[in-house]
């Protein structure tokens, strides 16, 4: 079953800064949570909730509500600044 996609208003700005190379591949990814929450390559993050999405040298961090069957898009950003 399908779940609902949701993207913080700063994790929207984080986005909307990426390069025209980056954004569509980190939007595609983010588009894919809604059928496959937890797809190969995706890490749990440690010391806090939530998952890690690797599209290139850029990470998406999000959240999984499974009982209500949501994703919440917390962050997206470079791989160096992106846990900070």
């Amino acid at each position: 079953m399908k779940y609902s996609v949701f993207i913080l208003r700063r994790a929207q700005k984080e986005l909307g800064g990426l390069s025209l190379e980056v954004y569509p591949r980190v939007l595609d990814a983010i588009r894919n949570l809604a059928h496959d929450t937890r797809p190969p390559g995706v890490r749990k993050l440690i010391g806090r909730e939530g998952w890690r999405l690797r599209v290139g040298d850029y990470r998406v961090i999000y959240e999984v509500d499974d009982e209500n069957r949501r994703v919440t898009v917390l962050h997206i950003g470079h791989r160096r600044d992106v846990y900070d």
